[in-house]
């Protein structure tokens, strides 16, 4: 059984070299989300799912965010470009989780 999510939010820039681009998950979705999952949760509570933004799929996790006390998604570049978005704009996604077999 897969549990599914949707949301909007802004991306935005990890602040360093690593140039990372993230989404913040609103934090009511991300405790939904951690108490939906929290029988199969991986290492540091991060979540395996398939996200979704204007039809580009890819494969990734969710990771919590002791700062914003929610989870983040990092959005890669080939999404991005694919789907044309930059920083601080609002992007509307996606999320499944699949429960492990």
């Amino acid at each position: 059984m897969a549990l599914e999510y949707s949301f909007t939010a802004r991306l935005w820039l990890y602040p360093g070299e690593a140039g990372w681009y993230f989404l913040t998950l609103p934090e009511k979705l991300a405790a939904e989300i951690r108490e939906d999952t929290a029988p199969f949760r991986r290492g540091f509570g991060s979540v395996k799912v398939t996200a979704v933004i204007s039809g580009a799929g890819w494969s990734t996790s969710l990771f919590l965010d002791s700062k914003s006390g929610s989870y983040v998604l990092p959005v890669k570049k080939a999404i991005r470009t694919t789907v044309g978005i930059g920083v601080g704009d609002q992007v509307h996604i996606h999320l499944e989780v699949s429960e492990p077999a």
